[in-house]
Formats: structure tokens, sequence, C-alpha cells
């Protein structure tokens, strides 16, 4: 793997655990909103990651090394990670309470309230900073093993 490969993949996973970030503001920001602009309460949004790869046709090389990869005979380096998606969570319930004078209760005086946990966003803004943290770490370890690599060469 290649030096500019290794800041290529830190790079991409600082990218998508920082849109994760934003994700997870999102959900805290609206978890008492009970109307959106289609009427509905909001719901809990959840980011997906997938490993990056090639859109282009790869080589001969290229696909060999992977079969040969997935049969157990070589280790090869990835190449990153991107969002493969922003999904509504439509496995957890919505939270319902009692509030007959609010203007959003239905006809038995209960109020959907949205799906979202702060507890469970806290810990997974926990769980993408200290993701994006590791990322920047070994960002940082490439960026020094480069300084070092110049040094010895001049």
């Amino acid at each position: 793997m290649g030096l500019f490969s290794a800041f290529n993949i830190n790079a991409s996973g600082m990218t998508a655990e920082r849109y994760r970030m934003d994700i997870i503001s999102e959900n805290v920001a609206n978890a008492n909103t009970t109307r959106t602009a289609d009427g509905t309460p909001y719901r809990r949004k959840v980011v997906s990651f997938e490993e990056k790869t090639e859109r282009r046709p790869s080589s001969f090389s290229h696909i060999f090394g992977k079969t040969l990869h997935d049969h157990g005979f070589v280790q090869t380096a990835g190449s990153g990670v991107r969002v493969s998606g922003v999904y509504h969570d439509h496995v957890t319930e919505m939270n319902m309470a009692y509030d007959p004078s609010h203007p959003d209760a239905d006809e038995n005086g209960y109020v959907t309230y949205p799906n979202v946990n702060i507890i469970t966003e806290m810990t997974n803004m926990i769980d993408a900073s200290r993701a994006y943290e590791a990322n920047s770490t070994a960002f940082n370890a490439s960026k020094a093993m480069a300084q070092k690599g110049l040094e010895i060469g001049s």
C-alpha cells in the first residue's frame, strides 16, 4: 500500500464519520419534533457505510488479487469507506405521550414523538468521535512517516 493510499483511506474514514456526526446531531435537534413538512413526526435517521470500490472496470491483476484474497491466499489493503446511504429507522417504535392539550394530540389525547433516544444518540456520537479520532491519528502517523522519509532522502 502506498503512502498516498493511506492518506486517502484515513481521509475517507474521517469524512464518513463527520457525516455520521452531522446526522446524529440532526437526530438530537429533532428529538421533540412532532410535525415535519409532511405532517408526520420526525423519524430517526441512521447512516450506513460500505467499502469504497473503484467505479471503473478493474484490471486483470486487481481481479486476480481479489480472487486470491477471497480464497485466503493473499491479504490486500482496503480502499477506504464511503457512506452508502441514510435510512429512516423503522425498527424503533415512536414514543407516545399523553398530552391532550398538545396541538398534535390524536383523538385519545396521545402525542406521537420521534423515535429518538438521546442516550443512544450520545453513545453513537461518542463512537463516531472516537472513530474520527482514530482515523486522524493514523493520518498523522502516515504524515510523520512521509516527513521522516523526506528527511532521510535529503
